[in-house]
Order: structure tokens, then C-alpha cells, then sequence
């Protein structure tokens, strides 16, 4: 499940830094990157309208895997743990396997967990 959703994200991340670069490259408003590399020019690949289709086509279908990457990846967030039951009801003190270093053990704590015994009296 980890493996999937490490996937997941990168398909996010790639999508969308891919958007943004043919964001960028678009001839329009707010987006001159494109004339830097001859996307506005007619003598270009895809001709003078080709180019323009290509790449808001292809944004747009990038559009979309990112929507697609970001449902799973709130689907795989929400989903339920494997364990049932609450944590509350787990057993406060686990002890090590035998041959386990002593650090793996679990440390009581000091003080009581109740609020009611932290607070200074007069």
C-alpha cells in the first residue's frame, strides 16, 4: 500500500510540474515564455494553430491525471487503518522479545496522565 501511494505521488508531482512548464511555454497572456522558443511562429512543427492545439491538449490531459493522482491520493489518506480497535485499548507496556536490546522496551511514564494531577496546589 506505501508503494502505491509513493507512485501516486509521483505521478502528482510530475504532472504538475509538467503542467507548469507548458503553461509556460504557451504563446498568450501572461505566458511569453513560448516566443522565446518559436511557439508563436508559423514556420513551427505543428504550423501556426497546430502547436497551439498540441499543447493545450496536452495540458489538459495532464489536468486530468493530476485530478486523478489527487482523489487517490485523498482516497489512500482516509482510508482505514488495518488494525481494529482503538489505540487507547492497546497494552500500555509491551516487553521485548527475548534477545531484543533494552531500548526497544516501552517506558512507563512518571507521572500520572490526568490533567487533575499536574496542577500545583496552594
Amino acid at each position: 500500500m506505501n508503494v502505491i501511494v509513493n507512485v501516486v505521488l509521483a505521478v502528482q508531482m510530475l504532472t504538475a510540474l509538467g503542467m507548469i512548464g507548458l503553461i509556460l511555454i504557451q504563446h498568450g497572456k501572461g505566458a511569453d515564455m513560448g516566443a522565446a522558443f518559436g511557439s508563436g511562429s508559423s514556420g513551427s512543427l505543428f504550423g501556426a494553430s497546430g502547436s497551439a492545439n498540441f499543447l493545450s491538449r496536452t495540458t489538459a490531459v495532464l489536468a486530468a491525471v493530476f485530478f486523478v493522482a489527487t482523489l487517490a491520493l485523498a482516497y489512500f489518506g482516509n482510508a482505514r487503518p488495518a488494525g481494529a480497535g482503538s489505540v487507547l485499548e492497546t497494552p500500555a507496556a509491551v516487553a521485548p522479545a527475548a534477545g531484543a536490546p533494552a531500548s526497544d522496551a516501552a517506558i512507563a511514564p512518571a507521572a500520572p496522565a490526568s490533567g487533575a494531577a499536574q496542577i500545583p496546589t496552594k
